[in-house]
């Protein structure tokens, strides 16, 4: 008989807003029908195995505070026992997803040869246990190209092509992983691609090769039938002091320089985005505006603290906006939200991993309540399309179909002459205050 890893913590039921039982949901309801689909199907949430499995609390000041050894002390074994610990985890959370990095799964051995061959081991369970419980399902995979000392100065960026040719070892078997195990997607999250100083940086090549490698990987997944998206995930800094993926701005530039903006999309982090100074809702709009929204990594940071705090989503209001996004982005396709979270290196026991997550789910599974609320209530909406209204008829309509000159435009604002009387209000405060009486309506 398998172990059970958490024998004091049964199913997660959904008690509903009044419960004060912290082992239950008081806003996700798998079942319950939001905006058309289950809440189970709109927001799709998913495991992150590096932190929930593997992350044991160790930070720059301090060593680990989470036994996260699943019992064993050989590494080897501890793999497999974190497979049985991960399903039961997500079966008793109802989270029909997980993520990870190649080495999450597995470490790495004396050859590259022998870390594939228990990596391949590794993902033979898994797929058993997936077989086992076909609810269960992989939202996508990733390289972990950022840890080892041969990364330190980049992997696709390196300026060595041995470290190169290495990473895209590591990227093909990766790429093979996630398409055994059914993977929607795979995402390219630059670790190290990016520098510390340009003084001792080829900038130009580095972009180059990393546009040669996204390029390879791509012609091979394609080869082997993987047929879910490709993301890549913005970040601004750390670990390197300028990150070559800053934010999605930046990144569909890139995209678009070598040709690759019809092959990915982005997979955004809310923790990121505020890195980048940016809000979580802005990187959103942007890749939705830019038809590139794909998925989601829900966390968030302190705005107080200038690096990748990695908590547990639990602000509200940025959850609402951000699921307005995917509603009006009409839903998650191959993506979902993925908890690259963290518990907190204080909340170190075995419940606090259940704690952690409720808390995520809770807040998401509101946030999308408020969400489908806010586009049913209509009055944002509404408020935009009539503030931009001048450009659906007369001048504006000649501007939008390009049947207007500059010289058009100059003889109809010396005939108009001054324009301020065709300025309404933003009515920011307005707007703010609609979504709050409509959050806390719920």
């Amino acid at each position: 008989m398998q172990k059970e890893f958490f024998e004091n913590i049964g199913k997660i039921p959904y008690e509903g807003k009044n419960s004060t039982n912290p082992l239950a949901f008081k806003y996700y309801n798998p079942d319950e029908v939001i905006g058309g689909k289950t809440m189970k199907e709109q927001l799709k949430f998913a495991l992150s195995w590096w932190h929930t499995m593997g992350g044991d609390g160790t930070d720059m000041f301090g060593c680990g505070t989470t036994d996260k050894s699943w019992g064993e002390c050989d590494a080897t074994k501890r793999a497999f026992a974190k497979v049985d610990a991960a399903f039961e985890i997500m079966d008793k959370l109802s989270i029909d997803y997980f993520c990870f990095h190649d080495r999450d799964l597995s470490p790495e051995y004396g050859s590259l040869a022998e870390t594939n061959a228990e990596l391949d081991k590794v993902t033979d369970y898994i797929a058993e246990k997936m077989k086992a419980d076909p609810s269960k399902k992989l939202l996508w995979g990733t390289a972990k190209c950022f840890d080892h000392p041969r990364y330190m100065h980049g992997a696709g960026t390196a300026p060595s092509a041995d470290v190169f040719a290495y990473a895209a070892a590591q990227i093909k078997k990766a790429i093979e992983a996630t398409v055994k195990l059914g993977g929607n997607g795979y995402v390219f999250w630059g670790g190290r691609e990016g520098y510390e100083t340009l003084l001792n940086t080829n900038m130009g090549l580095e972009l180059d090769n990393m546009a040669r490698l996204m390029k390879m990987s791509v012609d091979y997944a394609r080869s082997i039938g993987f047929t879910g998206d490709f993301y890549i995930e913005p970040k601004p800094k750390e670990p390197t002091k300028h990150q070559y993926d800053f934010d999605t701005a930046t990144v569909l530039g890139f995209l678009r320089k070598y040709g690759l903006d019809k092959d990915f999309k982005m997979n955004i982090e809310a923790n990121h985005a505020t890195l980048a100074q940016h809000t979580f809702q802005h990187e959103l709009r942007v890749a939705r505006d830019n038809g590139v929204f794909g998925s989601i990594d829900a966390n968030q940071g302190d705005t107080l603290l200038g690096w990748d705090t990695d908590q547990f989503p639990t602000n509200i209001y940025d959850a609402a906006l951000c699921m307005y996004e995917v509603l009006k982005a009409g839903g998650f396709t191959n993506g979902g939200l993925n908890f690259d979270s963290k518990a907190r290196r204080g909340s170190f026991t075995p419940e606090d991993i259940f704690l952690s997550y409720i808390a995520g789910m809770d807040t998401f599974a509101l946030g999308l309540r408020i969400a489908d609320k806010l586009i049913s209530d209509g009055r944002i909406d509404k408020f935009v399309d009539e503030r931009y209204a001048s450009w659906s008829t007369g001048i504006g309509a000649d501007i939008i179909s390009g049947k207007a000159t500059l010289a058009d435009l100059e003889k109809y604002a010396l005939e108009k002459g001054e324009v301020t009387d065709s300025l309404t209000s933003g009515r920011q405060e307005m707007l703010e205050s609609v979504l709050n009486n409509i959050m806390f309506s719920l």
